[in-house]
């Protein structure tokens, strides 16, 4: 009788104490979600009224405090809007210079030395020419960008460093057509004209397929550019060349200079 006394009493104080840890986990649970909703909220807040650094900033904290894929994916979506906004406007930020606009300076010479582009020059500063003046201060970028093509996920991935900037829906090659390896953009062309078996289609053709921009790899016919067919994208179509939406890739184009690495892997 004793032992069996013994033995109620012994489960009563297991279930006394699973039934504490939970509570205690749900509280820690609770605590967590609500530190990551006032991190949200300020972050939509500081992005609301363009304090774009404090908003990453938040958005990443909010990130680190959830495990849940959705949260996790839409912080990231934020953050990465965040990103390019960022790059295309004058804020100073840890991937930005001030570069002091020197005589007989222009701004493919600029862009040249700094490893940049014209176009991300003009976007960032403002600029409506290419018209610039000694003495002018001009917001330049000092990061090296990288490209990752994942041809299982059908995603393109603008990095600096080990940081993801921006996410890309891309297609890539049916019948695993799309190179895998390490390769350059060796050129860049807007507006690009396609050289097909027997034909040439210019740009303004609806059945040009390159899109309004070219990105070209150093391996011979292949690259990456935009697309008269958004609806395919997400799919593995087409002829062994990365496509993206027309005004992602004019995007794109802007940021990566000539010379930038690009990594397909399967």
């Amino acid at each position: 009788m004793k032992r069996q006394f013994v033995i109620v009493i012994a489960a009563i104080a297991i279930v006394v104490i699973v039934a504490t840890l939970f509570i205690l986990g749900s509280k820690s649970n609770n605590a967590q979600s609500n530190f990551q909703k006032a991190y949200l909220k300020e972050a939509d807040t500081a992005n609301l009224y363009g304090d774009l650094l404090l908003a990453k900033k938040l958005y990443e904290q909010a990130r680190e405090k959830t495990d849940n894929i959705a949260n996790l994916k839409e912080i990231q979506r934020k953050i990465e809007d965040i990103n390019i906004k960022i790059i295309f406007s004058p804020i100073m930020d840890k991937c930005a210079k001030k570069y002091v606009v020197k005589p007989n300076d222009s701004l493919a010479k600029i862009a040249k030395e700094n490893n940049t582009t014209i176009e991300l020059i003009k976007r960032t500063n403002n600029l409506n020419s290419d018209i610039i003046r000694p003495e002018q201060g001009l917001k330049v970028n000092a990061c090296k960008f990288s490209i990752v093509v994942d041809k299982s996920q059908n995603l393109l991935f603008l990095k600096v460093g080990d940081e993801i900037i921006k996410t890309y829906l891309v297609s890539t090659g049916k019948n695993n057509s799309t190179p895998v390896g390490v390769f350059k953009i060796v050129n860049k062309q807007p507006n690009p004209t396609w050289f097909k078996a027997g034909a040439v289609v210019p740009p303004d053709s609806p059945d040009n397929i390159l899109g309004t921009r070219w990105l070209g790899l150093e391996v011979k016919g292949y690259g990456i550019h935009g697309t008269t067919m958004p609806g395919d994208l997400g799919k593995q179509v087409t002829l062994g060349c990365v496509r993206m939406r027309n005004e992602e890739v004019e995007e794109l184009y802007d940021i990566v200079p000539v010379g930038i690495e690009v990594t397909i892997v399967d």
